[in-house]
């Protein structure tokens, strides 16, 4: 007779407990870039809504970011690092193949032995880590899941790329997710359309790079066909979150999506028909793109500007290169 296998089973619920943020220690304003795109603060401020954003010193790198952020929300969240067994990080600017930033960071938080991976789903990467904690937590395959994404996107950009370049920007975010007594993270709506995996990612390889067959590899994006798909499309994912979670736009205290660009934004507001009450991350102004970090980045502004939000629904929706999606309604800390 064959023995049956014991499959475990965890929290019934979880929540997100703190978040914790880092920016890149340098405030770069629209004039310094404008040059080698041959524009204008004017032209990049209607375009993207970006003033300034937030780029790192050449020491830092995205592995430095992601661990400022994960301390404070392990300090946050009141949990000792040595309870955090699972750690996920989002980033595509590791600047190693390998190791993954995720053991690194675990090591030096205090959470090693923690099981670590990194997430390579671009700008909806943390949308992913979440989902994932959430899962692991409630298969008993994690008490504690330490979920961050991170981004030093300044060393993959051409500043005479008039794409995506002036966009981008450097940080970090990170949360805590552990078990709960009532549902804190709602059902994740995710997915991917690698058919339009051109309209924005790499312009080349590094075997190219290395074999002097191309120059070192920088983001480029399709603008319009991005900013056509984030539009119409993700707006049926968020709803669809919506629908999932049971709740209705009007019920939430936030809406957090990419800041990918203002117009995207507030198109969605639009769409979505948000009322007046529902707070808006906004963090791109002055932030700039910064890919998987940039949910958690506005997430932790949002709560430092408007601590009444705690406790109250935030729709979050991540979506970019790949193309990748994903949404969830979460509960704010």
């Amino acid at each position: 007779m064959t023995p049956t296998l014991i499959q475990p089973t965890g929290a019934a619920h979880t929540r997100i407990y703190a978040y914790g943020a880092a920016r890149g220690e340098i405030a770069v304003p629209n004039e310094e870039l404008v040059g080698p795109i041959d524009s204008s603060d004017e032209w990049i401020r209607q375009r993207t809504g970006i003033v300034t954003r937030m780029r790192a010193v050449a020491e830092t790198d995205a592995i430095d970011l992601a661990t400022d952020a994960a301390r404070e929300a392990i300090e946050r969240a009141g949990v000792d690092p040595s309870q955090v067994d699972a750690v996920i990080v989002a980033t595509i600017s590791n600047p190693k193949q390998t190791p993954a930033v995720s053991a690194i960071v675990a090591d030096r938080v205090g959470a090693n032995p923690a099981a670590a991976y990194d997430v390579n789903a671009a700008c909806a990467g943390f949308a992913y880590g979440v989902a994932q904690a959430d899962a692991l937590i409630r298969a008993g395959a994690a008490n504690y899941a330490l979920v961050i994404g991170t981004e030093k996107l300044s060393d993959i950009v051409d500043p005479a790329d008039r794409s995506i370049s002036f966009l981008l920007g450097d940080g970090a975010g990170a949360v805590v997710v552990g078990p709960s007594d009532t549902p804190g993270i709602g059902p994740t709506v995710w997915g991917s359309d690698g058919s339009k995996a051109d309209a924005v990612g790499m312009n080349h390889t590094l075997t190219e790079f290395r074999d002097g067959a191309a120059p070192w590899p920088t983001l480029r994006q399709e603008g319009p066909t991005v900013f056509r798909w984030a539009v119409w499309e993700m707006v049926k994912v968020a709803r669809q979150a919506l629908e999932a979670a049971g709740v209705e736009a009007s019920d939430l205290a936030a809406f957090i999506p990419h800041q990918a660009n203002m117009r995207i934004i507030d198109e969605f507001a639009k769409q979505l028909k948000l009322p007046e009450t529902v707070v808006i991350g906004r963090d791109i102004e002055t932030t700039g793109n910064t890919s998987a970090a940039s949910i958690p980045l506005a997430t932790h502004r949002l709560l430092e500007e408007h601590p009444e939000l705690s406790g109250g629904l935030a729709l979050q929706i991540g979506f970019g290169a790949g193309l990748v999606f994903g949404a969830q309604v979460v509960v704010l800390p």
